[in-house]
């Protein structure tokens, strides 16, 4: 019994003290050569397609990193076509224009990056996978109670395509603005998370569908309905290739951070895998991701509460 009884005195006062640390530290990080960064997410959406070259920097380091000026940036396809990015106005971003109201590539194309920097070549290859189209998208309603004001959520609704295998992410507007939290990345293999589970052709399941809802807070720390009478919402699924989707769980994973307390018991923050690679294989280092997406997407405005399919 005693020794249940001091048990519970040490866990206690080692809680205690490891809680009651909110001092700030900030530790001495080695510094390292800054290496290459390509961000190159290419999509079939008729707009502009941009490439975006980088170099990394410190850690704690509070500005956006510096774009790398003067690179050769082009992407070719396996029958031959050729897609040239020129330096955009801002540095460090190279554009691909379409003309006429056609977009980039086809579903089924293969396609290689090449970008030359300073004399060293870098390659990197995806194909274009296709994309099941939104179906549609409606609106839900949480009734409130004396913690919270009635809620309105979104969902929408598709059927994942056939044969096994396909990965996606989901990208959703807000009024125009992208939910890009670490928190608010979307991906679907198949109709559901993961390898494995077996949903191909199905349904989207409802933590996909529902996973275009953002959770804000107010000032007093109320929980915030996602969407309220006239918000519009724009839902869009990318299709990813098997390492894309592998890239972007890893990098959710390493940016999704706990804080707190609970970053003692998290992954260890790690270097994200990339599909780029050097010519040279003794040359210098690059990390980032090149992928080539079919887009499908809809909308829809929240114009009135008559809108509303489901209240829970």
């Amino acid at each position: 019994m005693k020794n249940n009884i001091l048990k519970s005195i040490l866990f206690t006062a080692t809680f205690g003290a490891l809680v009651a640390c909110e001092e700030q530290i900030f530790p001495e990080l080695e510094s390292a050569e800054p290496v290459l960064v390509i961000d190159a997410w290419v999509t079939n959406r008729d707009q502009p397609q941009v490439i975006k070259i980088t170099r990394s920097q410190p850690y704690f380091d509070e500005v956006l990193p510096t774009g790398v000026a003067g690179a050769s940036v082009s992407v070719s396809d396996n029958l031959g076509n050729v897609f040239t990015f020129t330096e955009g106005a801002t540095q460090g971003e190279y554009v691909w224009t379409p003309v006429g109201n056609v977009g980039f590539g086809t579903v089924g194309n293969s396609y290689e990056l090449t970008v030359t920097v300073n004399g060293e070549t870098f390659l990197a290859n995806a194909r274009m996978n296709d994309v099941p189209p939104v179906d549609s998208i409606t609106f839900n309603k949480q009734e409130g109670t004396q913690f919270f004001d009635d809620l309105y959520f979104a969902e929408f609704w598709g059927t994942d395509l056939l044969p096994v295998g396909d990965a996606y992410w989901i990208k959703t507007y807000k009024n125009g603005q992208l939910l890009n939290k670490p928190s608010e990345i979307s991906l679907a293999y198949d109709a559901a998370f993961s390898r494995g589970a077996d949903y191909s052709g199905e349904k989207f399941i409802t933590p996909i569908r529902t996973s275009i809802n953002p959770f804000d807070e107010g000032a007093d720390g109320s929980l915030l309905s996602p969407y309220s009478v006239g918000d519009s919402l724009y839902v869009e699924i990318n299709s990813l290739s098997q390492e894309a989707f592998d890239f972007l769980t890893e990098v959710q994973l390493q940016t999704d951070r706990p804080g707190g307390f609970g970053e003692l018991f998290s992954t260890p923050i790690a270097n994200v895998p990339t599909n780029v690679r050097n010519v040279n294989a003794s040359g210098s280092k690059v990390v980032g991701f090149f992928n080539v997406a079919a887009v499908a997407g809809n909308g829809r405005r929240f114009k009135s509460l008559d809108e509303v399919s489901r209240v829970y």
